[in-house]
């Protein structure tokens, strides 16, 4: 190569940058002055409210969210069928302590969510308190069976970065392993860093080789009380539990998606999402409306501003992450099936405060390739781009081959609303959600401009 072309193809390439550099700024303005994320997460979180699969938020939604990508300009608007799980938590869940010659004290608590129910006039059972699994087994069949479990583990504060991950374990499998020993019902302290009253949910686990029971969580101002009791009392202390959920057959549900179709490679799919369902206690604000109505966002600013992106930017409301995933592995399964190439894929799925990185699961190739764009994403808060996976709507489609990625914004506050009834619009910031949903639309351009590489 002479020395005139090198230098005429470094300068085209600067060249390049540079109009990236300033779409990228047209996206930022558009976004921060005309965004209509808010608006968007108003109608899901106060007009909707709670969407749990297979109930009626959750089809409420499945129509809002098709309609906003309508007003948006996407090209093309369309649901996804998928079969969903059905469980309600009913009304009326109690929780009270018996403690000292008959003395109550109420504890707050909530179903973990597909938990069976107790008997309709409740159950009463003496607690045995463990921090952790290996506490549990070593208590043994003798001193479990018939008692509730009272799990008592508190999210680390030193893990910074995985303290749910550590601590999730036993609201997950807390269940099966109390039942396994002869446990009546099982009560797990709140997965969240917070001290408060409010209990958090969650899905839960059964083993077919155990019999199912009662799972619930209490807030964390009711473990430590609780904890206390016991440590204190002279004689047992005693839970009664009441609960009633039901559980219905599969529903028909849809995954709600919108798309720009490519300019020169239509057949290139660059794939971002959030999950439309949501737990039934809170609105589902950050958990996770915000990753929907950013992704919509990404559809909404590069129309209002008449960009024509390389490759089809597809925006994808999944349904179901909560209790099942069904939507992501519908979506997976449906490209697969009709052999679509998924380049790259992104979802928002921490709530809607300010981003901080974009995680990077592509070949060491393409992570390189994708970090070299850093300086164009800081001025909107991505701040760095580590090596790292998906978050759990994008991990089925990873076997198509594209490159994932995650948003994490800065996320510590996440888990004082996570799946409790706090989760509510009044907890999310707007101009953190706008910056989430201008970090997203210019990840999105640049993988429909350039690529990802092999």
């Amino acid at each position: 190569m002479g020395l005139a072309m090198a230098v005429l193809m470094a300068a085209s390439g600067l060249q390049a940058h540079v109009n990236d550099t300033l779409i990228l700024q047209n996206l930022g303005s558009e976004i921060l002055k005309n965004s209509q994320a808010y608006a968007n997460l108003r109608v899901l979180t106060k007009d909707i409210g709670s969407r749990l699969s297979g109930g009626k938020g959750a089809a409420m939604a499945v129509a809002a969210t098709a309609a906003m990508l309508r007003k948006a300009g996407a090209d093309t608007v369309y649901t996804q069928p998928v079969m969903v799980p059905h469980w309600e938590r009913g009304p009326n869940e109690e929780g009270v302590a018996v403690f000292d010659d008959n003395q109550r004290q109420r504890i707050r608590v909530c179903l973990l969510g597909m938990s069976v129910g107790t008997p309709v006039n409740g159950l009463k059972g003496e607690v045995v308190m463990v921090r952790d699994f290996d506490e549990l087994q070593a208590l043994g069949k003798e001193k479990v069976t018939g008692k509730i479990v009272f799990i008592n583990y508190p999210m680390r504060p030193e893990l910074v970065q995985n303290g749910y991950g550590d601590a999730v374990r036993f609201r997950s499998s807390g269940p099966v392993e109390a039942g396994r020993l002869g446990a009546v019902a099982v009560v797990v302290r709140s997965v969240t860093h917070a001290l408060d009253t409010f209990p958090h949910t969650g899905t839960t686990r059964y083993d077919k080789e155990v019999t199912p029971i009662p799972a619930f969580a209490c807030s964390t101002v009711d473990a430590e009380w609780l904890s206390e009791k016991i440590k204190t009392q002279r004689q047992p202390v005693s839970l009664y539990l009441k609960a009633q959920p039901r559980s219905y057959p599969d529903v028909l549900s849809y995954n709600v998606i919108g798309e720009i179709r490519g300019s020169v490679y239509p057949d290139e799919i660059i794939t971002v999402g959030g999950h439309l369902d949501s737990w039934d206690l809170g609105e589902g604000a950050h958990d996770d409306g915000s990753g929907c109505v950013q992704s919509i966002e990404v559809i909404r600013a590069m129309k209002a501003l008449g960009l024509k992106p390389k490759r089809t930017i597809r925006a994808v409301m999944f349904m179901n992450e909560e209790n099942g995933l069904k939507g992501a592995l519908a979506y997976a399964d449906s490209a697969e099936s009709r052999k679509e190439k998924h380049v790259y894929a992104i979802e928002s799925d921490l709530g809607a405060f300010s981003p901080v990185y974009i995680t990077l699961g592509g070949t060491p190739t393409q992570n390189e390739r994708v970090r070299n764009w850093l300086p164009m994403l800081r001025p909107y808060w991505v701040l760095l781009m580590p090596d790292g996976g998906p978050g759990a709507d994008i991990g089925p489609l990873r076997r198509l081959g594209p490159m994932v990625s995650n948003m994490i914004p800065y996320s510590q506050r996440y888990f004082d609303y996570h799946h409790a009834a706090s989760d509510k619009l009044e907890v999310v910031n707007n101009r953190e959600l706008e910056l989430g949903a201008t970090a997203l639309a210019a990840i999105c351009w640049l993988t429909s401009e350039w690529g990802v590489g092999d």
